[in-house]
């Protein structure tokens, strides 16, 4: 199965999107942490239909046009971090949730830190929203995209 990329701007900085041919499997802050090399074996493609809907939806999310992404994701992780994936979409757009709350989201409420480490690991950025995971005392922590940019996706949606 083809692996497809594109670069695409935004007012966050430069987002890698790559898709199969059904889904989404990745979306990064280019400038941010865990953010792949492109392998020669990915093509750049402009006119895949799953990273022209992607393109489409972000640039009206961020225009605040759109609080719900309906591109079809595919992230791929182990059973736990997809369940904490899973979790993040239930997030409601505006809102923030702490670790502990995620934890106890999945049921298992002492795994606070693994959840951590599986938000960290997030492979679809914004979309899946690892950014409306807070502290428990409200404070910004980690983003992989960079705190500059969880403090502007939270302002952006009003949370």
């Amino acid at each position: 199965m083809p692996i497809a990329y594109s670069i695409h701007a935004s007012p966050i900085g430069d987002l890698l999107l790559v898709a199969n041919e059904t889904a989404l499997i990745r979306l990064h802050v280019r400038e941010g942490k865990y953010v792949p090399a492109v392998p020669p074996a990915w093509r750049d493609d402009r006119d895949h239909p799953i990273l022209n809907l992607a393109q489409r939806e972000l640039d009206a999310y961020f225009a605040r046009r759109l609080r719900t992404f309906s591109v079809p994701i595919a992230p791929q992780g182990t059973l736990f971090q997809r369940q904490v994936w899973a979790a993040l979409t239930g997030i409601p757009y505006g809102a923030t949730r702490t670790y502990a709350q995620q934890a106890q989201a999945i049921g298992h409420p002492t795994a606070v830190r693994a959840v951590g480490a599986a938000n960290g690991r997030n492979p679809i950025s914004l979309i899946v929203p690892c950014h409306r995971v807070i502290g428990a005392d409200g404070s910004m922590t980690g983003y992989a995209g960079g705190l500059e940019a969880k403090r502007r996706l939270l302002a952006l949606e009003g949370a």
